[in-house]
């Protein structure tokens, strides 16, 4: 079973410094019919403008993952974490029973674009952690690269929950393909430019589920980069 969920039937808010676009339920965007994925419950793609983010709130009982596609973002947090996430580089914030952050542009001059994913963990009041690491374009090109697993194997970030994520950079020519378990359940995101997945085209920002699959099979339309999230 598929279903594609295109990039201009998401929500969005345009905010004048933040253009978001939400894949899933979030803030003033409700849809009964997207309210998550399984585990899954947020893929907000934001373009911040120079200077501007997200000044200091709070989270509870979530894993928050952020993906940076363009430029730099600046990252504080109220268990001592500071940081600046570029592209390539994979942070996850385990919000846990309660964390406060705020998350700006690290660039005056130039906007950044990332991925805020939000997943559900396994279970609640986990103490507040935080992880980031790097994965190249060597590591993605022309394949699937583990970038997150319950048990950081492979040189991952640790999520809490029974939720692995992938990420590729597929070029024409360029296919890769991931196995499902039986009882698994997938999400894909193309992140930027096209790809085929099962058959079917994908441009930026589609969303496609699956369901009673046994493999997932990408292969590369035009300068794309897809994220793969395997779930329970």
């Amino acid at each position: 079973m598929q279903t594609i969920r295109r990039a201009d039937e998401r929500g969005h808010a345009d905010h004048g410094w933040l253009d978001s676009h939400h894949t899933f339920s979030f803030a003033d965007y409700y849809d009964p019919a997207h309210m998550g994925f399984r585990a899954l419950r947020v893929i907000n793609d934001d373009r911040v403008a120079p200077g501007q983010g997200f000044g200091t709130h709070g989270h509870r009982d979530m894993e928050i993952v952020s993906y940076v596609l363009e430029g730099a973002l600046e990252h504080k947090d109220s268990i001592g974490t500071g940081s600046v996430i570029r592209p390539g580089d994979v942070q996850r914030m385990t919000a846990g029973t309660g964390v406060r952050h705020s998350e700006y542009n690290a660039s005056k001059t130039e906007p950044v674009h990332f991925l805020q994913i939000w997943i559900l963990p396994g279970k609640p009041g986990l103490a507040p952690g935080y992880e980031q690491k790097t994965f190249t374009a060597a590591d993605k090109r022309g394949r699937l690269r583990l970038v997150a697993s319950p048990d950081g194997r492979d040189g991952s970030v640790t999520v809490h929950a029974d939720v692995t994520l992938h990420a590729g950079l597929l070029d024409a020519g360029e296919s890769a393909e991931l196995s499902l378990a039986p009882g698994r359940h997938a999400w894909i995101h193309v992140a930027r430019g096209s790809v085929t997945a099962q058959g079917q085209r994908l441009d930026e920002g589609d969303g496609m589920a699956l369901s009673e699959v046994s493999s997932i099979a990408l292969a590369g339309i035009a300068d794309a980069e897809v994220l793969v999230f395997d779930l329970a």
